[in-house]
């Protein structure tokens, strides 16, 4: 490639990021508000942070995600309280490990709330323009070449183009080459990305149909109402609507399920083709195939806006045509009248394997591109806000020369989603779950900001009065603790009186306030209320953390020393230029995955596919002993003659 020259036209910024979906958008900020010149491009402003499917946010491991977007000093979790129509905590039967918020959002309010918040950083500039080419020089990015003709000289560039690379619609077996929105496909960026050798593949997901209010027939449904005591997603936010509007639920039945299989051979693509679709968000076909045995299937009828007639129907993504659309869901009871305002389709489109990434996000074979969100083999809003979080400070840090921000699989559900991309294979769109992650009672969702928000501090992305709230909270729950273990209660006072009124044993003997606590019917709340103690206007959630470290504290000790465990062995470094064909204790098979993936820790390289743990015991050895390396192994004894004769 010729030396290139930036034109007298080209714009110049030190980050460009392509892409304004949910991964875009927190890439921009992230970057724009470390104080780098950002340029945000979308092919269309008006579908800026657009929820393309659900109307929803969070869940188990998701809304972990949002949680800690928000702690890093991340917009997701702000905008979307600023928008709620519905909350609901999951999971309350449960641990606090598995605990997790979900909401309803005002689909149109969080795309305007979210434009307001980027066109007001001052650091952030927003263009209309199709991406076509990275500009790359002796190996590392420096522009962006637009459809329109315009050049943006870049020091780094974030890829987050959602579905768009090659995306093709579908209803039915009729395919369109389309985008979501109506959109034009991103072909020649797919192009352009083979030609610099990122290789891409082929992944399909779908909507479901939306349908208009006035068809629906709700004496038929179960209503779905929120939770008034579910806290909000950001941990700034200090108060959330008195009421919410609810949701419905209603069934699949047998006469469904028969017009849907007597169909199959038009819901294209379809689970049995070789492209592979998401195995936790599946069609509706998927369903009834893989789950013959059931004879019905929920669909939650949910809103799409205080505003809005449109109603979306979760769980019936489809690729069948539209007036089969219409006769499968006229057999669901409620459904019998209904309105289609938006054909469910399936679509099918381009991503990046995401072992071809750096823990940073950032390409091993472009310098200053970092990828992030369904471009990188994922599925879902949250995933794809915390890539764009992620590679968005790691693009600003670029820029500057600095370290990049790494996140442990111990510290946070961002570290195990990025550890999972780029060690293991991605045969099916990837989504967070609380059992992804060993260390599922260390990462609650509740003590997200007590993990992370220091974090954010150090690396300027949370300010100063932030970070005061967070200390503030943090030596409250560690000044209750300590005041916790020095109280203590004797046998035969009133507090015996008031345990037998709660249904818990009297006292035996003396125990402290926390060893009490720590019995399943005393509640922290119930403590301070007998003690008569009024705790300070705190951060929300501050009484529950100090309650679930008490009850949990023994589980989380022996996960802490599980962490600290591993740290010990899987933290060490891995040299960049470390030469495995000279491993030659190692097997065939582990060499070349190793030299292929590169990971940058004996722990990413334990988790590759195919490393066994004798692989990983001699890769510690030669990283102590590097004078090992070319040492051939000892040859195997050959089997006597004499004991084969006997």
């Amino acid at each position: 490639m010729g030396r290139y020259r930036t034109p007298q036209s080209e714009e110049k910024y030190d980050v460009v990021v392509i892409g304004a979906g949910h991964a875009g958008c927190e890439a921009a900020l992230a970057a724009a508000r470390l104080g780098r010149r950002t340029l945000l491009l979308t092919l269309n402003l008006d579908l800026v942070a657009v929820p393309a499917c659900n109307p929803s946010l969070g869940g188990p491991g998701k809304g972990h995600l949002v949680r800690e977007i928000d702690a890093l000093g991340g917009e997701m979790a702000r905008n979307a309280d600023l928008n709620l129509l519905q909350l609901r905590l999951l999971n309350t039967g449960k641990g606090p490990a598995v605990q997790a918020v979900r909401a309803q959002i005002d689909k149109l309010g969080y795309q305007m709330t979210m434009r307001r918040t980027l066109e007001r950083e001052p650091h952030l500039f927003m263009r209309e323009d199709m991406a076509e080419e990275l500009v790359v020089r002796e190996g590392r990015v420096c522009g962006v070449r637009g459809r329109s003709g315009a050049s943006y000289a870049a020091r780094s560039v974030v890829l987050a183009g959602g579905v768009f690379l090659r995306s093709k619609i579908y209803y039915g077996t009729r395919g369109y080459g389309f985008a979501p929105g109506g959109l034009l496909p991103a072909v020649s960026l797919a192009e352009n990305l083979q030609k610099l050798g990122i290789t891409l593949q082929r992944f399909k997901t779908g909507t479901p149909p939306r349908v208009h209010r006035r068809s629906i027939d709700f004496s038929k449904l179960r209503e779905v109402p929120g939770d008034p005591e579910a806290p909000p997603f950001s941990f700034l936010t200090e108060s959330v609507p008195e009421s919410y509007l609810p949701c419905w639920l209603t069934h699949t039945n047998a006469h469904t399920h028969r017009i849907i299989r007597d169909n199959l051979a038009v819901a294209q693509p379809y689970s049995g083709g070789s492209i592979k679709g998401p195995r936790y968000c599946p069609s509706i076909e998927d369903k009834i195939v893989r789950f013959a045995h059931r004879e019905r299937h929920p669909v939650f009828i949910e809103p799409e806006g205080p505003e809005s007639d449109e109603l979306y129907l979760q769980g019936l993504s489809t690729g069948l045509p539209p007036h089969l659309q219409e006769r499968f869901l006229q057999t669901i009871p409620g459904l019998e009248r209904v309105e289609i305002i938006r054909p469910a389709y399936a679509i099918e489109y381009d991503f990046a394997p995401p072992s071809q990434l750096k823990p940073s996000l950032e390409s091993r074979h472009v310098g200053g591109l970092f990828l992030a969100g369904q471009v990188n083999g994922t599925t879902g809003y949250e995933e794809a806000a915390a890539q764009g979080l992620i590679a968005g400070i790691n693009a600003a840090r670029c820029v500057q020369n600095e370290e990049p921000l790494l996140l442990k699989r111990s510290e946070s559900y961002i570290g195990v989603m990025i550890d999972d991309l780029i060690t293991r294979s991605v045969e099916e769109p990837y989504r967070v779950f609380t059992s992804r992650s060993e260390y599922r009672l260390l990462l609650r969702q509740d003590n997200a900001d007590l993990r992370l928000t220091k974090t954010g501090y150090r690396i300027g992305l949370v300010d100063e009065e932030r970070y005061r709230l967070y200390r503030q909270k943090k030596d409250f729950i560690d000044g209750e603790r300590r005041r916790l273990q020095k109280t203590r209660y004797l046998p035969g006072g009133e507090l015996d009186r008031q345990l037998t009124a709660w249904g818990s044993a009297p006292l035996q003997h003396p125990l402290s306030a926390e060893e009490l606590l720590r019995r399943p019917e005393i509640g922290y709340r119930r403590l301070l209320d007998f003690e008569g103690i009024r705790p300070p206007r705190l951060a929300p959630g501050a009484i529950d953390e100090v309650e679930n470290q008490v009850k949990y504290s023994g589980y989380i000790k022996k996960q802490q020393r599980a962490v600290e465990r591993e740290a010990r062995h899987h933290e060490k470094k891995i040299p960049p230029n470390f030469d495995y064909e000279r491993a030659l204790h190692l097997s065939a098979e582990a060499r070349q995955k190793l030299a292929r993936a590169r990971p940058d820790t004996v722990g990413r390289a334990a988790r590759l596919e195919g490393i066994t743990p004798a692989d990983v015991s001699m890769l510690l050895l030669y990283l102590e002993r590097p004078a090992l390396l070319n040492q051939p192994p000892p040859p195997r004894p050959s089997p006597s003659r004499g004991r084969e004769n006997k």
